[in-house]
């Protein structure tokens, strides 16, 4: 597995998986402890969505969090929201799909935001947190649009639910 830093925002992390490919498939490791030995994953959340989703900016005080798109393509938009952090309200983004393999790894105090840019989208959430899971009410949430951040989404009008309009 190869682990990189972003470039602009240090705290995230991208895995790249070594896969091994044969006539039957493919096969590779998404997540291995000894890299991060003091996390403890303890949920897992898959999604489903169709194209021109937009997905808004959420994140918690606590949770540690391993993304990755599964099958089709999306574009994940990642913003330092630490209020005392030089970097608040900065992002990062990245294509991720089933062709890259790419997973991130998304600190506490991180938001994360994704449009699905290909007719279906499967993404996985990894969680590791201490406690109780934070849910909707106890998540920090900002509109996919907040001029704070200010990052220029390649739609106009996209799919949203109530909570991220």
């Amino acid at each position: 597995m190869n682990i990189k830093q972003d470039l602009k925002l240090k705290e995230i992390r991208y895995l790249k998986p070594k896969k091994f490919k044969d006539f039957r498939g493919e096969i590779w490791t998404s997540w291995e402890k000894k890299f991060f030995e003091n996390l403890n994953f303890n949920l897992d959340k898959f999604t489903i969505s169709k194209k021109n989703v937009l997905r808004g900016f959420h994140g918690d005080n606590k949770s540690w969090k391993l993304v990755t798109c599964l099958k089709g393509e999306i574009l994940s938009v990642f913003v330092d929201y630490r209020k005392n952090s030089k970097n608040f309200l900065r992002y990062t983004s990245i294509k991720m799909s089933e062709k890259n393999k790419i997973s991130v790894l998304i600190p506490p105090y991180f938001l994360n935001s994704w449009l699905c840019i290909s007719k279906e989208c499967l993404y996985h959430y990894k969680y590791s947190f201490k406690g109780k899971y934070n849910d909707v009410k106890d998540q920090i949430s900002l509109k996919w649009n907040d001029p704070g951040i200010n990052f220029r989404w390649p739609i106009k009008n996209p799919i949203l639910s109530k909570r991220d309009r």
